[in-house]
Parts: structure tokens; sequence; C-alpha cells
């Protein structure tokens, strides 16, 4: 069987109003901006309001990204949806999105890889349009992880926030579109980064919520030491798997965790900053949506042009990692 080239036919993202800067944070717990900056490099997050839920920001984004694919969400046939940040157990937020989009045909589902959740779920869709399955995909990451923060916890409040991006995916011209994908995972490193409460392990009870199991955990350093060595990893061997080198980047899209973490990435990579998006200073880490918000990013500012390669890279919880090469 012979696949069709598959690629990203349009892109949006949104972000909640509310603003938390580093300032607030300093009346909330002991830090101080100075601090914050000069470990993460992150100065602000969007956080949501009390009513809304991740498929309330799918939504949004996905509106802008159906827009620029100049389709219908009625043409779609699949909706996957990464999140660690799910509107409830089930249904699925892919199937209340599913419901908000009108996309009656599309079938829905959400995957969870934590912030590497949106490069699985393009590797996931694609295969489905690359072999004729499906014409129209579109692949969102969205979370609203100021809902799992413990705001009483400085090592993690500083560095969490709210947003959606998607994308629509489809066939494109020959020698565009995804050239590779590196997906992998070291579940001996789950107990690194996770929220421990909620589920059939440890289910949610008066003793769960006291010990603040609902919140996210994270031994800092460890994953920080994991993320150096993946991210230029992950990469790397979605290079050799396209035949493409360090030298053909254009743009690097990185997950957007630590400024130190990207820029390890770029000294791996052999890239100067401006070869690579950059918003981590105003939206922190927002897990599965980091990716397609600095991607929508990206295009919204021109730094895309037609032919251009570009390289998404990720890790998160699980443990997980991701990258992809695509030409634009």
């Amino acid at each position: 069987m012979s696949l069709r080239p598959v690629g990203i036919i349009g892109s949006g993202k949104y972000v909640p109003d509310r603003v938390l800067t580093n300032q607030e944070l300093e009346h909330m717990v002991e830090t101080n901006d100075e601090w914050i900056v000069s470990r993460t490099g992150i100065r602000e997050r969007r956080i949501v309001s009390p009513e809304q839920a991740s498929s309330d920001l799918a939504y949004e984004a996905s509106l802008r990204a159906l827009e620029m694919a100049g389709i219908s969400a009625e043409q779609l046939d699949l909706i996957v949806v990464a999140t660690i940040t799910p509107d409830m157990a089930f249904p699925s937020t892919a199937c209340i999105l599913q419901n908000k989009l009108s996309a009656k045909k599309a079938a829905a589902y959400d995957l969870s890889a934590a912030c590497s959740g949106f490069i699985y779920g393009l590797a996931n869709a694609s295969n489905f349009i690359a072999t004729g399955m499906y014409q129209y995909a579109l692949v969102v990451g969205a979370e609203c992880l100021s809902k799992i923060t413990d705001y009483t916890d400085r090592n993690t409040c500083i560095l969490f926030g709210d947003g959606a991006g998607a994308v629509v995916i489809g066939v494109v011209p020959e020698g565009r579109g995804f050239k590779s994908f590196e997906l992998g995972a070291d579940g001996s490193g789950g107990e690194l980064l996770k929220v421990a409460g909620g589920g059939s392990r440890c289910p949610s009870s008066a003793q769960s919520i006291e010990a603040k199991q609902h919140f996210i955990y994270m031994a800092g350093s460890e994953v920080f030491k994991f993320a150096v060595r993946i991210m230029g990893n992950a990469a790397e061997e979605a290079l050799r798997k396209a035949d493409m080198q360090k030298s053909d980047i254009d743009l690097l899209v990185p997950h957007q965790a630590n400024i130190r973490i990207v820029q390890s990435a770029l000294n791996r990579l052999e890239l100067s900053e401006d070869k690579c998006m950059i918003n981590l200073h105003k939206y922190g880490n927002v897990s599965a949506a980091s990716i397609p918000i600095a991607l929508a990013e990206a295009v919204e500012q021109g730094r895309l042009n037609e032919g251009d390669c570009l390289v998404m890279v990720g890790f998160g919880g699980g443990l997980t990692w991701g990258a992809s090469v695509v030409i634009w």
C-alpha cells in the first residue's frame, strides 16, 4: 500500500484572559520574580475562570484551526484530544468537543501522554489519513493545569498555566508534511511526575484530598535531568529517520517547560535562538497544549514558509517523549 503525504493544513490557539504574574505569586508563596525568571524563564501564565474546562479551550482553538484549514467541522473524520486535565473521566473531552463543534461524522477519543501528548496525537491521527481511511483529522492539546496545581507549593505553582492549541491535518502535496516521528516512554520514571489521586489506584476520598493527592507532584531535579537528555536525543532520532541533518532545521518548536531545557536542546542541535519558537515567558508550561500553542503563534508571526523544515519535540510525565520532522 502506498501511503499518502500528510501534513498540517490549519492551526489555532486559545488562552484564557486571566494573567497570573510572578509578582502575584510573590504574595501566594515564598518566591520572587527574579528567582522564577532566572530558573525557568517564565514571567506569567494564563489561568481559566472557574466555569471553564478543557473542552471550552479546545473548542476555541479548534475553530481557529478549522478556519485556517478552510474546512467545516462536518468534514472532520477524527478528533483526538491530548490532555491530562479532561473535563471528566468519561465521556472523553474529545466527545464533548465533537458535540460542541457539531462534527457529527468524526470519531473522537482522548490521549494521555502528558506534555508529549500532542506529538503522540499527531503520530496517531496521521496514520489514519496516510492509509486513506480518513481525509481530515483535528488534533488538539488542551489543559487546565491550574485546576490540579497546589498554589501553596512553590516548586510547582510557578510553572503551570492553561490553554489550548489545535491543528487540522490532511493530505498535502508530495514531498511535504510529516517526514518522521520518534515516540518513546520510560514507565520506570512514572513516580517522578504524577497526580496520584482520583484513579482506581487511589480513588477520590476525604483522605486523598487531605493528602493533596489530586495536585501535581514533581521531583523537579530528576525530571530536569531527564528532559535535558531526552529533548536532544528525540530530535536527533527524528532527524535521522527523516534522513535530514541538524543544519536542515528552519524552526524548532519545543515543549515550553523551562528556558534552560530549551537552551540545552538548542546547544545539542547546534541552533541559534532565532531558529526556535519560545513563548514560555508568556504562558508557562501548558503540558499537551504547549507545542500546538507555540506552533500556532509561529504561524501567526510568519515564521514558517513553504518548504521549511520544522522540528517539534517534547517530553512529559509517564515518562514520555516525542518528536516529529515536518516539511511545511
